[in-house]
């Protein structure tokens, strides 16, 4: 970064100086600028040229009282000499004295020189040593300003590159609010979103691997009572049955999930389906099942929808949902499925009895392997509403949940007529 700020300095620096030297040198050149040390010799000179004609015209006296005045007005050294001597005023005048021959008395009028040879000599040069001073300090100053926060962009990429997705830059701009801030606040977005893909990565490697060693190690536990008592070969092979049917269940249910967060960015393979019918099958089936506890569901779903989905993603999101709310709903209770259809939108709202969740968890049950705190372990994996939620949104609807007054929970589910990147 070194040589980005040396190229910035050595531009602005360059830059400024050869704008104000152009400038001054414009000036001097119409002599709009007098130095110092002439405007000193100028009045010098004034003064000197008054009383000499004073002298000459009214007299010593009047010569005398010009300059006891000049004094006090302006104090310059002024002073009168008479001289002796008959040749003393065939001296020549100068800058600084004039000798002036009245009534046969020879006098000598003289200011002291009060500017310095060395400073009228290095005048000319003075500007163009503050040009460059002046203009070394101001492009610094600029080039620092425009390359600080890429300094600080470039630590934030290399922290990303190197796995830290954590680092944020946005406090580091200085309260700036232009682009480059703009730029800042972005990679800090950014690097928040890696971090929690990262975050819910690992989580769903834990998950799954905790998942998984349920049923294996209940099959090795089969396999150890089967070397002991042979004699219960059917009984365990059963029992073998029933964990294989749960791993292949939970397999299947991981690789949906990662089939739906890989492909977000693929096509969907529509067809045109009425909703609601799909919808009022997934319920008839439901409903059978619910009658083993006792739960009975409402519904409210007469209309139709034909929209151009991917039915097996709709299909499974709407069965994860209802499944989850008979799965979860509280015995001898009842489950209140709503439809309401708009021109280009279906809104399903699925609400049961059960427990709930608290309302900090709204959010987090939709993540893989989530269930509420207080939710009574009733089978499953936690993937089904995260499942719901990606095939939802990638048809550009939405899924969410809300905590009714009477208790319970309520998943809305928001299926558009036609996927998000097709309509116009």
């Amino acid at each position: 970064m070194p040589r980005l700020f040396k190229k910035f300095f050595a531009i602005t620096w360059l830059t400024l100086a050869a704008s104000v030297a152009i400038i001054v040198l414009t000036l001097d050149f119409f002599q709009t600028l007098p130095s110092a040390s002439k405007l000193e010799r100028q009045k010098q000179e004034v003064v000197l040229d008054l009383t000499e004609n004073l002298l000459v015209k009214d007299g010593e006296d009047a010569a005398r009282r010009f300059a006891r005045a000049s004094e006090d007005t302006v104090p310059v050294g002024l002073t009168i000499s008479e001289i002796a001597g008959s040749g003393a005023c065939t001296d020549r005048s100068t800058a600084e004295t004039r000798t002036v021959l009245k009534d046969g008395s020879c006098y000598r009028i003289s200011v002291p020189r009060q500017y310095s040879v060395i400073l009228d000599k290095l005048g000319p040069f003075v500007p163009g040593l503050g040009i460059l001073i002046s203009s070394a300090i101001s492009a610094a100053a600029l080039a620092r300003y425009l390359i600080r926060p890429v300094v600080h962009l470039r630590d934030g990429l290399s922290a990303l590159a190197h796995g830290r997705f954590d680092v944020r830059i946005g406090h580091k701009m200085a309260g700036r609010k232009d682009e480059v801030s703009a730029l800042a606040h972005d990679f800090d977005s950014s690097a928040a979103r890696l971090q929690e893909l990262q975050e819910a990565q690992q989580r769903l490697f834990h998950d799954v691997s905790h998942e998984l060693r349920s049923p294996l190690s209940r099959l090795q536990a089969v396999g150890g009572v089967l070397r002991q008592s042979p004699g219960k070969l059917d009984a365990m092979l059963d029992r073998m049955d029933r964990e294989i049917e749960r791993l292949d269940a939970l397999v299947g249910e991981v690789l949906t999930l990662a089939r739906l967060t890989a492909g977000s960015r693929l096509p969907l393979s529509t067809q045109r389906l009425d909703v609601i019918d799909l919808l009022n099958e997934i319920l008839s089936d439901a409903a059978f099942e619910a009658q083993a506890r006792q739960v009975s569901i409402t519904t409210n779903v007469d209309d139709s929808f034909l929209a151009e989905v991917e039915g097996e993603l709709i299909c499974r999101a709407l069965e994860n949902v209802i499944r989850n709310a008979v799965k979860y709903t509280a015995e001898h209770s009842q489950i209140i499925v709503q439809c309401e259809t708009t021109e280009h939108l279906l809104k399903v709202c699925v609400v049961d009895q059960g427990p709930g969740v608290r309302r900090d968890e709204l959010e987090r049950i939709f993540q893989p392997f989530s269930r509420g705190n207080d939710a009574a372990p009733r089978g499953g994996y936690g993937l089904g509403l995260a499942i719901a939620r990606q095939a939802i949104e990638r048809h550009g609807g939405r899924v969410y949940a809300s905590l009714p007054d009477v208790g319970g929970l309520a998943i809305m589910l928001e299926i558009p007529r036609q996927p998000a990147n097709d309509r116009g």
